[in-house]
């Protein structure tokens, strides 16, 4: 990186004025990035192409949502993908941009991403009749890409889990597990032969058709928005799966179960969701331990930040308790 580009990165970083010490002029896509930053982070009104010095300081989102919308495709334009996310967030924290979300136009600019689907679901009640389709489609955007990052390596990795969950040492000859039969083996390894002879051999078991039973008992307290998404949809790809048995449990002070929605739309599954509220692991994990019918195939998964809103130490007791029944 030259010193000039350097001093002009940092100007933008300092945002101008007599303070930076950089003393640089910027110009053309540089100038744009600038009032684009600066319409977020030094002024309480998104006016982008207001001069700095003409521009009010008052409280409240004040532009209209046509410059809003023209904001957010500028930065679309102007930024990388992950900066983009970064002054979504900022501009619905700075600048309570939940207009965002309840104007058509203004959500058919947003660079869609998780943070915002979860933002939209815990305002969804606000959003008008107008808006609830271009919401849907957002959310849908984001599912989809997800889906298609996640489920791949998901079923590889739960399918792979479970089938080689079992070890025989009596195996079929395609069920061996080289791997772990070579490596019990290296000591009668054959120098003259340069290979090893096998005395113990290692295989893969075959299963049962029912191998696990899966609670997911996730959070669904207001911190705990991205989360409850990943979560959710991870849940789906589970239950598609034939091996696994999924229960999908949400919780905030109270607790339902989304299981029978898991094999639909999973837009509708996020829709469903109540997203904020406060945290009652303990009645979560009661939940839970009474739909378990076979500890030892059970696998009970809990997403929460743990801010326990009930009593603490009874929560540990009935972890630990979960446990002991599954050991």
């Amino acid at each position: 990186m030259t010193d000039d580009n350097r001093v002009r990165r940092w100007r933008l970083v300092l945002g101008g004025g007599p303070a930076d010490g950089t003393d640089v002029a910027l110009r053309g896509a540089d100038a744009e990035m600038d009032a684009a930053l600066t319409a977020l982070y030094d002024s309480p009104t998104i006016e982008p192409n207001v001069p700095r010095r003409s521009r009010e300081r008052r409280g409240g989102l004040g532009a209209s949502a046509p410059r809003v919308a023209r904001w957010l495709g500028d930065i679309r334009r102007l930024f990388p993908s992950s900066v983009v996310r970064v002054m979504q967030r900022d501009a619905l924290d700075r600048l309570g941009l939940e207009r965002m979300l309840v104007e058509p136009e203004l959500l058919a600019a947003i660079h869609p991403d998780v943070h915002l689907v979860a933002t939209m679901l815990a305002l969804r009640s606000v959003i008008p009749a107008r808006s609830k389709e271009v919401a849907r489609s957002v959310v849908r955007q984001v599912v989809t890409e997800l889906l298609q990052r996640i489920e791949q390596p998901a079923r590889q990795a739960i399918t792979g889990s479970l089938n080689r969950a079992d070890r025989t040492r009596r195996p079929r000859p395609s069920d061996i597990d080289w791997n772990r039969t070579i490596l019990r083996n290296l000591k009668h390894y054959q120098p003259t032969y340069k290979t090893v002879v096998p005395e113990r051999w290692v295989g893969f078991g075959r299963r049962r058709p029912a191998m696990r039973e899966l609670i997911l008992c996730v959070d669904q307290s207001g911190s705990m928005g991205a989360s409850l998404v990943y979560s959710s949809l991870y849940a789906c790809v589970m239950a598609s799966i034939p091996s696994v048995r999924t229960e999908l449990v949400a919780f905030d002070t109270a607790v339902v179960n989304l299981t029978e929605q898991l094999q639909g739309d999973p837009v509708d599954l996020l829709f469903g969701l109540q997203l904020g509220g406060g945290t009652d692991i303990l009645q979560a994990l009661r939940y839970c331990e009474s739909l378990i019918q076979r500890p030892e195939d059970t696998i009970v998964v809990l997403v929460s930040d743990l801010f326990e809103g009930a009593n603490q130490k009874q929560t540990l007791a009935r972890a630990a308790r979960l446990e002991h029944r599954s050991s």
